[in-house]
Formats: C-alpha cells, structure tokens, sequence
C-alpha cells in the first residue's frame, strides 16, 4: 500500500508539473505557451517573405510538438486572430459571430513585420533539444514586447488557472516607456471586441472588469446591439436574449442579426415595452452585460509567478534593456572584429607580408613565419592575430590581393569606427536606447491597434427593483384557494417578490411563495386570511374560550419564518373570532344574556393593547363570557 502510495505521489506530482509548465500557463518572458512557441519557431525557419498552408506549418511544427496536429492548429487559428504575430490569409473564423475556421489546408499564415521586429534574436536564444532529441527548440522568445498582457491569456492547470485579459499595444507600451522614466502609470484591458468597460475594481490585474455591450436606441420600439462582451459571441448572445425572453425577463417582437464585419443585432421590443426601460433588463439578464475576473499567473524561473500588471510590465521593461544591453555588447565585438579584420588584411597587402611565405612549402613553417611577421605590427591591431585570423589571411584569392583598393579599406574602417563610437555611446545610455525604441515601435506600429473598448463607470443594475412588478392577490375563502390569477373573494395589491402568510381557524398559520393560484386548505383546517408577509405589518387577532365562553384579543408582527412550516398564534382549541392587518381594528363585544345585565356590549379599539410575540397569550378584553363579536371597518 505505501508502494502504491508513494507512486501515486511520484506520478501525480510529475503529470502537475508538467500541465503547469509545458501546457496550460504561459511563459513570463515570451507570454506563450509551448505549443505557440513551437509554431513561432517553425515559421521564423520557415520565413521567406511568402504565405505557407497552415497544413504544412502544423506539419513541421510537430517536429517539435510531441501532439497531434489538431491542437497546433487550433493553437495557431488562435494566436492569428489576435492579430499581433501572424498575418493571414483565408478564412480563420469570426471573433465576433464564433464561426469555426476552414480547414487548415485552405488557410495560409506567416510571420508579420512586428514579430520579426520583437520576437527573434538568434543571439539571444537559448535552445534546448526537442522531445525526440531530433532537433533543437527555444526554450524561450527573447520578446522585446510584454506580449502576455497585449495578447492575455487563459488556461487551466492542475490546482491553479490563469485569466490574463488583452490589454492595448499603445497603452502597453507607453507604460513600459513611464516606467523606464520613472513616471507613474495605469494599465487597463482592452477588448478586441469593443464595448464598455468598468475597470474599478480591477485592482491591477487581481480583481475583476465589468464589460457591457453597446447598445443604440434606434428608436422608441428598436434597439440595435453595435458590439458584444469579450468572451461573447453574437450567437450566444442572441441565445442567452431568446432564454430571457422565454422566462419573462423581457418582452419582445423579434430580433435579426445582421453581423458580418461589425456587430449589428436588431430587436423589435413587445407591443407597450419601449426602448429604454428595456436596456437595463438586456444588461441584467442577458450576456449584454459579462463580469470578467483577472487572474494573472506566469511561469518565471520554472515556477508560478502571480505578479500584478505594474510587476509585468516593470519586469518587461527591464528584460528588455537586458536584451538590449546584450545585443550592443555583441555588436560592438563584431565591429571590433571586423576592424580587426579589415586592419590585418590591409597589414597583409599592404606591407607585402605575403610575398614572405610565396617560395614556402611546409604549411606550419607558412604559419610560422606569418606569425612573426606580424609581431611587428601588434600596435596598428586591436589583438594579436590567431591560427584562424591566419587561415583566413591565406583563403583570400591573389584576384582581390592584386586589386585591394587601399583608400576603400580605410573609408570602410572608419565607418566601422564611427558606428562602433555610436554603440559605445548607447552602451553608456542603454535606457535611454531602450526608450527609442518602444517609441519606434508605436511611431511604426500604433496606428494599427487604437483602443477599442470605451471606459466609464457602469452603474449595478438592480435586478429586484426591475422585476418588482404589483400584482393583485385574490383569496377565495369558500373554495380556499389563493393567488394572483384568483378573481373571486377578498383581493388585495401587493408586489411579485412578496411572500403570502395564511392563518387558518384552528390557530395555525403559515407562508408561502407568491403564486397563481394554490389551494390552501388542508384537512378539516380552513383558511381564515391571507396577507403578504411584510414581517413590518401588525396582525389583530380575536378568539374565544369554547369552554368559559371569555374573549382574548392578540397584536403581533410575524418578523421571522420559514417558507412552508407551520406556526401557531393562539393556544390550541381556541375558537378564532376573525385575524385582521387592518390598522385601526375595533370590536363590538356582545355578552351572553342573564338576569338583571346592564351592560350588553363592550366597544374596544383593539390598538390599546400592547403588541406581542406570536406564541404570547392574548389579553382577555372583558370579564363576562361573550356570546358573540363584531369586528367594526373604519
């Protein structure tokens, strides 16, 4: 059994591990998961400037995806219509209606200029061998862009998910220029579907957005959808506007949706349903109106991460003057070697070293005589000639030794020169370099992605206050039944939302929900009065002793209950004379008749009592016994 135990633990924790890295969360870095990665990578070894079947992209993605081609092309659909990395061709579905796309082989892909612009440094690029050992893939994207908040992301892991929402590329990175300045900023989503949000509670990427729809009123009978809450489609809309419509929440004719590039739902509201009354209840009970949660969590390091959105894009932003600190440091080296070489080539030619080794048979007595010759010239080179740098001093053709232009040579060395002060200079300023280049980027690229989603504060919509709707109850004491669709007996007016007490002839009483029509009656048990259960209104209640004939009198307010339980409000077998909400209740007492009576009724204004529990006793209202009660309406 700890055998089994042990290797459940062993197992679960390598299968947790592995969903969480290598499948569900994306990357901090590169804001992409493995299999989004794999296929940057194939089209980046496959980039010729020419579109490429998304087919034959899946195929040679799978060199290095050990699934099958299925996901990788869902992946890639997915990652084309955010509209970032790839540029497409054909058709890759509708964000807007949720079309599917055509298949893969009718779609091409490739590369677009802003992902050749950020995402690919060979340099930078640390591989690691493919699941077969076959080939070699990026362990991660050297991204010059904090692309995990422009593109978002979702996925469920094993004990933890992420939710990152889509956030716009000007705002993007303008923050990551504040930060690099030192100035505050704020970063708020973006949706590619448009609409309005409420950010107020989005507490950096930690809390949550509330997205609505916008909605024209075309006119007093007609609204026109004009966009849709992201993660909604115009098919779901429409669906969850035909359930609402079907379970009363609304009234209306008809609706037509007409989306093709942009978003346009038609509904003809009901006959004495207008425009504007109905635009709070499309938002209450329709996917007109989305609550979005943020929940921001990265792979950094080989472990989760859940930074806020300033903590991404502060680290971004530092990564990125890292690569840039990186790039320039190589740059200058390879301009330091071509200076080298440019000086060492000059050296060789124009001091005639070669001539030297021109009757020289032996190769090492070649390299050695060349060796020391340059000995002499160690002052005009950055370093002293090596094995290589001697090689490739001997490959160079007697064609270009006999027409080397010497002016030439020096012009091009001092246009190194210049370029390498120029990277000296940057290297000194990295920030500032990493700067100019964000603000290159949205100089090159901004236009294309303005912001889509407008930002004010919505206002909650009170779904209670839009379905309280007055009905009328009718209460048929001879039949017992009660409900808003009961004409005959006693109505009374109250709201949709309220609750119905029943108080029966033998002291009970009960509430139940707001109904059409219910019988209440149970058994020998009639129903005496029915009033909303208002737990604010004050019951008045008569009842008579069978026994001794005396009469009791009870105030009360029935404040707490339980849907469907029985209560009492008068001891048992007690004869109840009437129950009554009305305000100011009085009784006309007539006693039973004896020998020399006086005194033949009692008038009492049953307010004078003082108000109880609804299990206390009554108040005897007189001494003598009582033959009957009248109850006196105002």
């Amino acid at each position: 059994m700890e055998d089994l135990k042990s290797l459940m633990e062993t197992n679960f924790l390598t299968y947790a591990s592995y969903v969480i890295l290598d499948r569900a969360i994306p990357h901090a870095i590169d804001g992409l998961k493995p299999v989004q990665r794999r296929i940057l990578h194939t089209l980046f070894k496959m980039n010729d400037g020419k579109m490429h079947k998304v087919a034959n992209v899946a195929g040679q993605t799978m060199m290095y995806h050990p699934h099958g081609d299925a996901a990788i092309v869902d992946a890639l659909v997915h990652l084309a219509n955010r509209g970032y990395l790839l540029d497409m061709q054909g058709n890759f579905g509708n964000l807007l209606t949720g079309d599917p796309s055509a298949a893969a082989r009718y779609i091409e892909a490739r590369l677009s200029p802003l992902a050749l612009d950020t995402l690919f440094n060979s340099d930078l690029i640390e591989y690691i061998p493919s699941y077969d050992g076959r080939n070699s893939e990026p362990t991660v994207l050297p991204v010059k862009i904090p692309l995990v908040l422009l593109q978002g992301a979702s996925g469920i892991a094993v004990g933890m998910a992420t939710n990152i929402l889509p956030h716009n590329f000007n705002e993007v990175l303008e923050a990551s220029i504040a930060f690099l300045e030192g100035r505050p900023f704020t970063l708020l989503p973006d949706f590619p579907t448009g609409g309005i949000m409420d950010a107020s509670e989005y507490a950096q990427g930690k809390g949550k957005v509330k997205v609505r729809a916008n909605i024209e009123v075309k006119d007093q009978k007609t609204l026109v959808i004009r966009s849709i809450a992201f993660g909604s489609t115009t098919e779901s809309l429409i669906r969850s506007i035909d359930e609402a419509a079907k379970s009363g929440k609304i009234k209306i004719d008809g609706i037509h949706d007409y989306t093709a590039s942009a978003v346009e739902i038609e509904i003809k509201l009901a006959r004495g349903y207008y425009a504007e009354e109905t635009i709070d209840q499309l938002y209450a009970y329709t996917e007109c109106e989305v609550s979005l949660n943020s929940q921001i969590i990265v792979i950094r390091d080989d472990l989760p991460w859940e930074p806020t959105v300033d903590e991404l894009i502060a680290f971004h932003a530092e990564k990125l003057e890292q690569y840039h600190l990186r790039e320039l440091n190589l740059e200058r080296e390879r301009l330091f070697e071509k200076i080298f070489m440019k000086n060492l080539e000059r050296l060789f030619i124009e001091e005639r070293i070669y001539k030297k080794i021109e009757e020289l048979v032996s190769y090492e007595k070649i390299h050695e005589v060349l060796e020391k010759a340059f000995k002499s010239y160690t002052s005009q080179l950055l370093r002293e000639p090596t094995y290589d740098d001697r090689e490739h001093l001997l490959s160079i053709p007697i064609r270009r030794i006999s027409r080397f232009d010497l002016e030439k040579n020096k012009e091009e060395v001092e246009a190194l020169k210049e370029s390498l002060q120029e990277i000296e200079k940057q290297l000194k300023h990295v920030r500032r370099y990493t700067i100019n280049f964000l603000k290159k980027l949205l100089a090159k690229y901004g236009k294309r992605w303005p912001r889509k989603t407008d930002m004010r504060k919505v206002e909650s919509v009170d779904r209670r206050a839009i379905e309280t709707k007055e009905v009328v109850v009718g209460f048929d004491i001879k039949t017992g039944f009660v409900g808003t669709k009961v004409s005959t007996g006693v109505t009374f007016t109250c709201t949709n939302f309220d609750k119905l007490q029943i108080f029966y002839d033998d002291g009970s009483f009960k509430v139940i929900p707001m109904c059409e029509k219910e019988y209440v009656g149970e058994g020998t048990k009639k129903p005496l009065y029915v009033f909303p259960a208002d737990k604010k209104s004050v019951i008045s209640t008569v009842y008579r002793d069978p026994k001794t004939y005396l009469c009791y009198g009870k105030r009360f307010t029935v404040k707490q209950f339980i849907l469907g339980k029985k209560y009492r409000y008068t001891d048992e077998e007690m004869e109840i004379v009437f129950v009554t909400a009305e305000q100011e209740p009085k009784v006309e007492l007539h006693f039973l008749p004896h020998v020399k009576q006086k005194v033949k009724k009692m008038l009492i204004a049953l307010n004078d009592l003082l108000e109880k529990g609804v299990q206390s006793r009554g108040v005897r209202l007189a001494k003598k016994p009582v033959k009957k009660v009248l109850l006196l309406t105002s």
